[in-house]
C-alpha cells in the first residue's frame, strides 16, 4: 500500500471518529473522556496557500481558525491556563476543564499571526524554542525537503549503498519520496540522514539554514515574543533530534543546553520542555527521567486529555491541526471521546 494511501485512510479513520465524537458529545454521553481538560499543541499559524504538493499541511492553521477555536473552547467552558499553572491545578479540587496552548519549533508566524489572537483572547501560551533553529546552526529537514521536491522531476539519492532515482513529476510520487525520507530520518542515525539531505539540497541549490532562518524566530524575536501578555518561551533541544536514539549523556546535554539557552535569551529559565517529534519511538523512559530530573513539565505529542494523577513528564497533547481545524473537530478532539474509542479498540 502507497504512502499515499496510507495518508488517506488514515485521514479518513480521523474524519469518521471526529463525527462519533461530535454525536456522543452532543448526547452527553461520555462525559468523563474530557478529564480534567487538554493540552494543544500548534505549530505554524499563518494565512492558508493553497499549493499542489504541501506535505506539511498538518502542521499549519490559520489564524482565523486558531481564534474560532478558542470562541468554541470558551463556549465549551473551559478555563485557560498558562502551561507553568498546569501541575497546580491538576493537584487542585478545581474540576472546571482547563485548556492548554502550545507551539513548537518558534515559527515567525507564532508571533506575527498567532500571537495577536492568544493576546486577543488573554489566552496565555507557551512557545517551544530550539537552540539550533534559533541560532541558524540547524535546518528543519521537513520543510528542507518540502521545498526540494518540487525544485526538479527527479533527484538522486543514496538510501542504502546505492544511489537512486527518485521521480517527482506528480504530486503523488512528490508525497511517497517525502515519506521514504522521513522514514530515513527517523529510523536510522538521524543527524547523518539530515546532514545528507541538506547536502543534496545545497548541490540544488536551495539552502536549509537560509530556510532556517526565513522560517523561524531568532533570538531578538523570542525576546519580543516573550514580552507579550500571556506569552512563555519553553526548550525544545538543541538540534530537534528524536531523544530517544541518543546516547544517555547526549539526550541530556539536548535538555541542559536547551534550557540555558533560552533562559540567555529571555532573563527566564524555562520551567517547561517539548520532546522533538514526541510519540512512543522519538521519547524514552530514560528521557523522561532526565526531563524530570531538570524540573522541566514535559510534553509529548501522545494524544489524550488530562488525569489528575498525569506524569508532568511525560503530558499529553492534543493536536490541532490543517487537516481537522474546524470549531467542531477542536471541539470534538477536547471531549475526549475520539481518544477513548481508539483505547477500547
Amino acid at each position: 500500500m502507497s504512502a499515499v494511501v496510507k495518508r488517506l485512510i488514515k485521514r479518513g479513520v480521523i474524519a469518521g471518529g471526529l463525527a462519533v465524537a461530535r454525536g456522543l458529545s452532543a448526547g452527553g454521553l461520555m462525559r468523563g473522556a474530557r478529564g480534567r481538560g487538554a493540552i494543544f499543541t500548534l505549530h505554524h499559524v499563518r494565512p492558508f496557500v493553497p499549493a499542489v504538493f504541501s506535505p506539511n499541511a498538518h502542521l499549519e492553521i490559520t489564524p482565523q481558525s486558531l481564534d474560532a477555536a478558542l470562541s468554541r473552547l470558551k463556549r465549551d467552558g473551559y478555563r485557560f491556563i498558562a502551561l507553568a499553572d498546569l501541575p497546580a491545578h491538576l493537584a487542585s479540587d478545581d474540576r472546571r476543564p482547563v485548556a492548554v496552548f502550545t507551539l513548537d519549533d518558534a515559527y515567525r508566524d507564532n508571533l506575527e499571526h498567532a500571537a495577536p489572537v492568544f493576546v486577543h483572547h488573554g489566552v496565555p501560551f507557551t512557545v517551544f524554542a530550539t537552540e539550533g533553529f534559533v541560532k541558524r546552526t540547524h535546518s528543519l529537514w521537513w520543510e528542507t525537503l518540502a521545498a526540494l521536491l518540487q525544485e526538479k522531476p527527479w533527484l538522486i539519492f543514496e538510501f542504502e549503498d546505492w544511489p537512486e532515482r527518485i521521480h517527482l513529476q506528480t504530486p503523488q510520487q512528490m508525497q511517497a519520496a517525502f515519506a521514504r525520507f522521513a522514514d530515513f530520518v527517523q529510523s536510522g542515525d538521524e543527524a547523518a540522514a539530515v546532514a545528507e539531505i541538506d547536502r543534496v539540497a545545497r548541490a540544488e541549490g536551495l539552502d536549509p539554514l537560509a530556510l532556517t532562518d526565513r522560517l523561524t524566530l531568532d533570538a531578538a524575536g523570542l525576546a519580543t515574543l516573550a514580552r507579550l501578555p500571556g506569552a512563555s518561551i519553553g526548550a525544545h533541544t538543541v538540534s530537534h533530534t528524536a531523544l530517544a536514539r541518543l546516547s544517555d549523556a547526549d539526550a541530556e546535554a539536548e535538555i541542559a543546553r536547551s534550557v540555558e539557552a533560552v533562559a540567555a535569551i529571555t532573563g527566564v529559565r524555562p520551567s517547561s520542555f517539548a520532546y522533538p517529534y514526541g510519540d512512543r519511538r522519538a521519547v524514552s523512559a530514560r528521557d523522561m527521567r532526565l526531563a524530570g530530573g531538570h524540573g522541566l513539565v514535559a510534553v509529548t505529542t501522545r494524544p489524550g486529555t488530562l488525569a489528575t494523577d498525569a506524569d508532568l513528564a511525560a503530558l499529553p497533547r492534543i493536536s490541532i491541526n490543517g487537516h481537522f481545524q474546524a470549531p467542531g473537530d477542536v471541539a470534538a478532539l477536547a471531549s475526549g471521546i475520539p481518544f477513548r474509542l481508539m483505547k477500547g479498540r
